[in-house]
């Protein structure tokens, strides 16, 4: 089975390549995260004539607030405020089934990128697969078209072969990931099952069984604004700011010392941006600053990481006689809880042997410190998930991002040798 499988692959592989090359021609960028749109439709369309053609079902999964806002009561999990009317965001759910009895195996990743950003720091276009010395550059290559498309072409591949598939194969290409999942919160909500489930993001083809949860936050503290010279009269909203800045640093070193993991870092909580004030000669205002806590599966819950977060701002403005009067407001951003799988349960130690085996080298239990959907399939779906991919998550969100051609390609074949084999 694998040298028919390698040899088909080897026989067909610049169709497959092509194939994603067209996919990263494709614009489909998530503005402002999620809040302002996505330009995902025009991908979703491509891949969907795509699976038509191999012989997948596909269908079209309409994006909703309501539901968004259900998730977010029920499970916690769903940003709320996201534009999906004005660019038209759906999901396209893809099956392909030939009757028989066995698993289910649904393979998830998303269509929409981050955008390019300057495009003179490209060396080649974005939004063309430009193919160079054995890697496809373009924006979204590693992050994560390569990924998606690759279950896709696995099973044109065991197609091609002449092999049958046992159970049934579902291919989840979701929007609104990169503004925190939403995609596939939405899926679910509407129900989605499967015996096991490869979330497709980079792992440089080795198996991801933990990620860390994230929490983002805005902190907003007023002051009263007046002339510089007159300092004394007014209240200065940066310096207030810089208190409680202080105090969740303390937190976070707090966190390090007590919670620790086997497969991952410690706690963390970054300061990505603070504004406030309008000239050096004005006491400010008003400041804001926005942060994002990344904590640890099991150990950490979401819940007490947000009550850590609000009771060390709260406790810390309390023991201000300004602040105390004028509470600093709090808004959860975006935010996702964590993921673990158990390292010895039968998917991983299972699909650990099928890979090594189709692979001809060790494959690596790892973990990773990024968010992302294997999360919502496993703790809401409830399926049994790892993230399993081709590329590096250092091409992730970067310039002249890449994917290297041997790396899709053995991500084709290892995705249909768990077909095959984990589908009986």
């Amino acid at each position: 089975m694998k040298k028919v499988l390698v040899d088909t692959l080897n026989k067909n592989k610049q169709e497959y390549i092509e194939d994603l090359k067209g996919l990263i021609g494709i614009k489909t960028e998530n503005i402002g995260h999620g809040v302002l749109g996505g330009y995902e439709k025009e991908g979703q369309v491509y891949l969907e004539k795509l699976a038509k053609e191999v012989g997948f079902d596909a269908q079209r999964q309409d994006m909703s607030e309501e539901t968004i806002l259900k998730s977010r009561k029920i499970n916690k999990e769903g940003n709320i405020g996201h534009n999906y009317k004005d660019h038209d965001r759906y999901n396209l759910i893809c099956e392909y089934s030939e009757k028989n009895p066995g698993k289910t195996i649904v393979f998830n990743g998303h269509i929409d990128t981050m955008p390019a950003g300057d495009l003179s720091k490209w060396t080649y276009d974005p939004y063309t697969g430009t193919e160079v010395d054995g890697k496809i550059y373009g924006l979204g290559t590693a992050d994560m078209k390569s990924g998606l498309i690759a279950p896709i072409m696995a099973v044109k591949l065991i197609k091609e072969s002449g092999l049958e598939l046992p159970g049934t194969v579902k291919v989840m290409s979701v929007c609104d990931e990169e503004g925190g999942g939403n995609g596939t919160v939405n899926a679910v909500m509407n129900g989605i099952e499967g015996d096991y489930c490869v979330v497709c993001e980079c792992s440089e083809k080795n198996m991801i069984v933990a990620h860390m949860g994230f929490v983002g936050f805005d902190v907003d503290v007023k002051g009263i604004a007046l002339h510089a010279g007159s300092k004394w009269k007014g209240v200065n909203a940066i310096e207030k700011a810089m208190l409680l800045i202080q105090d969740l640093k303390e937190l976070e070193h707090n966190w390090l010392m007590n919670y620790k993991h086997p497969l991952l870092p410690a706690p963390t909580i970054n300061l990505g941006v603070i504004q406030g004030g309008d000239a050096a000669s004005t006491v400010a205002g008003k400041c804001t600053f926005k942060a994002m806590a990344h904590f640890l599966p099991t150990v950490m819950s979401y819940d007490q990481v947000v009550d850590d977060i609000f009771n060390t701002i709260k406790t810390r403005a309390e023991g201000d006689s300004w602040l105390r009067e004028n509470m600093p407001e709090i808004t959860i951003s975006q935010s996702g809880f964590g993921f673990e799988i158990d390292t010895k349960s039968e998917f991983v130690t299972k699909t650990k042997d099928i890979l090594e085996d189709t692979l001809d080298r060790e494959v690596k239990i790892i973990s990773s410190t990024a968010g992302n959907d294997a999360r919502i399939m496993q703790n809401m779906a409830e399926i049994p998930t790892i993230i399993l991919g081709p590329a590096s998550i250092n091409q992730c969100h970067s310039v002249d991002e890449y994917v290297e051609i041997d790396s899709y390609l053995e991500s084709i074949l290892m995705y249909a040798s768990m077909i095959l084999n984990l589908s009986k």
